[in-house]
């Protein structure tokens, strides 16, 4: 007899619902086996979302506390790697790069999963729900195997994940770990021209950083960028002192041998063909595919970024 496919094939949590005094919910959405190839994965729910417009008069929700059992009968692939990064450091466009071949599934950012982790910031007394067990099954929804080849799954972390990389590690224990970074001067300057949400204070609870929320209110931007850029590098050394599974890779290697390094690692084969398709697509931006990538690095003096350089230096000689 043929196996019965999953009722929710294709289908994915993509959003909390906290309104519920009484119980979170899930709302649900169809990607109908739309391939990933969105630069980040809030693009990609609103392609799909457009796909359900003639559901539109109807939710599909469900308690949050069911999602585990939901995803015990999923036909998913594992995680082949994670990849953090400290942001502006190129992750988006290896992420799009290992995700060209239809053998591997590529999540970039997906907001879902940062609903999970942050959850205990957003809603008081989550009672008995696990945010890692939470994570791991949604991790299963979105490595479906949906049409039947894939064999990887890489996911590419929000910047501010490495927050969360214990609790991520105690579930994928022998999972590599990808960290990319880049100069603390080239990472600043990206977000002086425009600012990820990282980058601006309160927009993330400050106390996840480890910053204290009173100090941050009316902190200067730039200080809180240089501040950022630290505690994620004080993690990449803390991290490198005791995960042999990490792997530290830095923007300046370039995105092709960053992208060999990560398919080397985690054993993913790249023929001669795919090859010389992701070389062609490296020279496009990342986030506007149709745009030829061009970039003016530009050194710059910044007394607030004095400590971010002495800890990268620090990663560089390890």
């Amino acid at each position: 007899m043929p196996q019965l496919e999953h009722p929710l094939k294709s289908w994915i949590p993509y959003k909390l619902d906290l309104k519920n005094n009484d119980h979170i919910l899930c709302r649900w959405l169809n990607t109908f086996n739309e391939p990933y190839k969105e630069p980040f994965f809030d693009e990609t729910i609103t392609k799909c979302k457009s796909i359900n417009t003639h559901l539109t008069a109807y939710s599909s929700v469900g308690d949050l506390a069911i999602l585990k059992h939901w995803a015990g009968d999923l036909n998913y692939v594992n995680p082949t790697a994670f990849i953090f990064h400290i942001s502006r450091c190129g992750s988006t466009l290896v992420s799009q790069l290992l995700g060209m071949n239809e053998r591997n599934v590529s999540l970039a950012e997906v907001p879902f999963f940062d609903d999970i982790l942050r959850l205990p910031f957003k809603k008081e007394g989550i009672g008995g729900l696990d945010t890692r067990e939470l994570l791991a099954a949604a991790i299963k929804f979105y490595g479906q195997k949906r049409n039947g080849t894939e064999t990887n799954l890489f996911i590419k972390t929000d910047s501010w994940h490495i927050f969360y990389y214990k609790q991520i590690r105690e579930l994928y224990p022998q999972v590599p770990f990808i960290f990319l970074y880049r100069r603390p001067d080239e990472v600043f300057n990206s977000h002086q021209k425009k600012r990820g949400m990282q980058a601006v204070p309160g927009l993330i609870e400050p106390e996840l950083f480890g910053f204290d929320r009173i100090e941050t209110v009316n902190m200067n931007q730039d200080v809180y960028t240089a501040k950022m850029l630290e505690r994620y590098f004080e993690m990449y050394l803390e991290i490198k002192k005791y995960d042999k599974l990490s792997f530290f890779l830095d923007y300046k290697e370039g995105i092709i041998p960053i992208v060999k390094e990560t398919a080397s690692i985690t054993k993913t084969i790249i023929s001669d063909v795919e090859l010389s398709a992701i070389e062609e697509r490296s020279r496009y931006h990342s986030k506007y595919p149709n745009e030829v990538f061009s970039e003016k690095k530009v050194a710059i003096e910044n007394l607030d970024l004095k400590r971010a350089f002495e800890l990268y230096e620090k990663l560089e000689r390890k």
